[in-house]
């Protein structure tokens, strides 16, 4: 067996179906093959980000402080994709950032139902982060909205508890000019979590004409603990950030007739180069142990990007891929 080299999996690759491919192949020629799957096999066969059905709950009182804070989730089980789920039956990769709330809310409960639709599902880059990133920081913005609180100042003002998320969520802000007049028909949102050990925080400014998102550019501050190569740490920020954005604006299977509609990139785009924003990564200085950098900005980028779309159309987003 001899392995290439190709770059990023992200999730797709510790599946093993190619590989029974090769095996199979060379068995029935009886000599060595090589298999290249094509980016139509690729996209119509592969194991997809699991779908997912999230169904929030608030509470607020007299003062605009939140109370209750509640959660269903009804997703296909990823802990099941690497063996049987623990004894106590929490999926915990499901549920992640889901049971560790870091906003000081008194009464806050998550419930987590498996679904199994028979749609092939896996691993993808930030996994159930990417979810949490998404619901918890989008209905943040519409808990902040109901307090009628900006929602920088609604996030900061729960996170007494956790300086390390107070202080990356200040520094997102400061370097994005959080509050400060912003050029005719642009809007901002904002989002902070903690994935992988790290803690990230995001503000994505875009504007919106006829249905149409433009991204203009997003900040990112992390707090990864010691930093050891700050370089690498941009890099991953902006890559991720943009990973994000791709699927939060682009990122759409759909299924008719037991079969996978979408073929190549005319039917499954990503963002292009002139779509791309620009990413200002800022390192938040710490002395914690470092934690994953991977990931972290992939995971928070659908809650910026949909909180920042929502106060240009005043429309709540419900649903990715977001559609204005």
């Amino acid at each position: 067996i001899y392995t290439t080299y190709l770059g990023g999996g992200f999730g797709r690759r510790g599946e093993a179906d190619f590989v029974t491919d090769a095996v199979e192949t060379s068995k029935a020629a009886g000599k060595p093959v090589k298999v290249i799957w094509t980016r139509e096999d690729d996209i119509q066969h592969d194991y997809y980000r699991p779908i997912t059905y999230v169904r929030m709950w608030g509470a607020i009182d007299e003062s605009g402080k939140p109370v209750a804070f509640m959660q269903r989730i009804v997703q296909q089980s990823l802990m099941k994709r690497l063996g049987p789920l623990p004894p106590d039956g929490v999926d915990r990769i499901s549920v992640d950032g889901a049971a560790t709330l870091p906003y000081d809310i008194p009464n806050v409960r998550v419930e987590y139902i498996e679904t199994d639709p028979g749609i092939p599902y896996g691993f993808w880059r930030s996994v159930g982060a990417s979810v949490q990133g998404f619901v918890v920081e989008a209905f943040m913005d519409e808990l902040a909205t109901t307090a009628g609180k900006d929602p920088y100042e609604f996030r900061r003002d729960l996170l007494s508890k956790h300086p390390r998320h107070r202080a990356v969520l200040d520094a997102v802000a400061e370097k994005s000019g959080w509050g400060k007049p912003l050029p005719s028909g642009h809007s901002r949102g904002i989002a902070v979590m903690e994935a992988f050990g790290s803690i990230v925080g995001q503000v994505a400014e875009v504007s919106v004409a006829n249905g149409a998102v433009k991204i203009h550019k997003v900040w990112v501050a992390v707090d990864t603990g010691w930093v050891i190569n700050p370089d690498t740490i941009k890099a991953q920020m902006e890559g991720g950030t943009l990973y994000g954005l791709t699927a939060a604006l682009k990122g759409e299977i759909t299924i008719q007739n037991g079969r996978v509609m979408q073929h190549h990139f005319a039917d499954y785009p990503m963002i292009r180069h002139n779509e791309a924003p620009e990413v200002d990564v800022h390192i938040v200085s710490s002395t914690e142990n470092p934690g994953g950098i991977g990931e972290p900005s992939t995971a928070v980028a659908a809650g910026a990007l949909a909180n920042a779309v929502a106060a240009a159309t005043g429309k709540r987003i419900y649903k990715l891929p977001i559609k204005a």
